[in-house]
């Protein structure tokens, strides 16, 4: 991504110089493709951003990131996916706008992969364009416009994109899931140890837009690049209690303390230099990394790599207190998947029967759940159908879309 910024007690429209730099190999399944954006409006999938006059800014004050007390406000502009006669995995961006001092202008895309389900969001950096890990022939953007606490917003005038195809490797330290790679095997996620704190802030409004209620449902994660859009499952995390209670829910809000800390990722955006799997936070808390500060230059005054909405710290796991718990990054792995439906969070039993003492979590509307089996159980919404979606977790058949055959268990 490559943006001019003009002074900004200057009113002269910010140009954009040259053309980015792409790497010397040459595309091997498309041509180039580019296309500007229509930023002329706003809609539904947008949080915080208004546009006046042609240019894109945040919305009033704009959001403060409630998952992030003091890394002042952030708006976002969701474009609407563009499909590709040929596969690419290879975008980079041009924005024409006005960055004053502290602020940001960034581009996030995403490509479908061939199963349904979306990559993470990468960002398309200056000199850098986004290089994804799996050709798409749909690829969709995101403009993203932060200021800091107490400073002024940036502004977007205009958004060109280009896709086109180079050939990729997996990245370090990640292989191919066999599935992906032709077998039959699913892929299990990513999984690991994470400190959970409670999020709260009701009547605030989430890094995608959602405003927070009372006994909410959702997580945050601190990095863009695993954010779902509003009223979607489509980054989905599985976090289970020392009790044995597990919730699966949709992560709609950015933070704890960082908001570029993908510890998930085996090739992380920042903190290169930390284990995966190990929050930022929780060095700097434990170890001192970074002197003992976040990316904001914070003190961190706790190790939290995750943050939970009431409905899912107090209900879905019953804690009573931040603890350490097992998060699992659902969207990293592969395999059968269904999305729960309706509009009540659902119960997970550890049989397929709906009784007090088989109750073992809850599932979000719009989450992701693993598809393991089929089985017969309880008469329970509609059915008699059940799904099994981890060890000793059912859900009913008739609370989950699932896109295809399931076995049998």
């Amino acid at each position: 991504m490559r943006v001019v910024d003009v002074p900004w007690h200057r009113v002269l429209p910010a140009l954009v110089v040259g053309v980015l730099a792409l790497p010397v190999s040459p595309p091997t399944a498309s041509a180039a493709t580019t296309w500007v954006a229509d930023l002329s409006r706003v809609d539904g999938d947008d949080s915080d951003v208004v546009v006046e006059r042609g240019t894109v800014r945040l919305a009033g004050r704009g959001r403060a990131d409630v998952g992030v007390p003091g890394a002042g406000r952030t708006g976002m502009m969701v474009l609407p996916p563009r499909g590709f006669a040929a596969p690419v995995n290879r975008i980079a961006a041009e924005l024409v706008g006005a960055t004053p001092h502290g602020a940001e202008l960034a581009v996030d895309v995403r490509g479908r992969r061939r199963d349904g389900r979306w990559t993470e969001w990468v960002e398309a950096r200056p000199g850098h364009p986004a290089v994804l890990d799996e050709a798409t022939n749909t690829v969709q953007a995101r403009a993203v416009l932060s200021a800091p606490a107490g400073g002024a917003g940036p502004e977007l005038r205009r958004l060109s994109l280009t896709a086109d195809a180079t050939s990729t490797t997996p990245r370090e330290g990640e292989e191919e899931t066999s599935s992906e790679a032709g077998g039959d095997k699913p892929g299990p996620p990513a999984s690991f140890r994470v400190y959970a704190t409670r999020e709260g802030l009701v009547g605030g409004k989430t890094a995608n837009g959602h405003i927070i209620a009372e006994r909410d449902h959702f997580a945050a994660l601190p990095s863009r690049r695993g954010l779902a859009p509003r009223d979607t499952g489509d980054y989905t995390v599985s976090v289970c209690a020392d009790s044995g209670r597990c919730e699966w829910a949709p992560v709609w809000d950015v933070g704890p303390w960082n908001t570029k800390d993908d510890h998930w990722n085996a090739d992380r955006e920042m903190w290169q230099d930390l284990p995966r799997g190990k929050p930022q936070a929780q060095a700097a808390y434990e170890d001192g990394h970074n002197g003992g500060r976040d990316q904001f230059g914070r003190t961190v005054r706790n190790p939290a790599g995750i943050d939970l909405a009431d409905g899912m710290f107090w209900d879905g796991l019953r804690l009573m207190a931040n603890e350490w718990v097992t998060v699992t990054y659902v969207w990293t792995g592969s395999g059968p998947r269904g999305t729960v439906n309706g509009d009540d969070v659902i119960t997970v039993h550890s049989r397929p029967q709906v009784i007090p003492e088989t109750e073992n979590g809850m599932a979000t509307p719009r989450a992701q759940v693993p598809i393991e089996c089929e089985t017969t159980g309880e008469h329970a919404d509609g059915s008699n159908k059940w799904l099994r979606i981890g060890h000793e977790r059912f859900v009913p058949r008739g609370r989950v879309d699932v896109t295809g055959d399931v076995p049998p268990c």
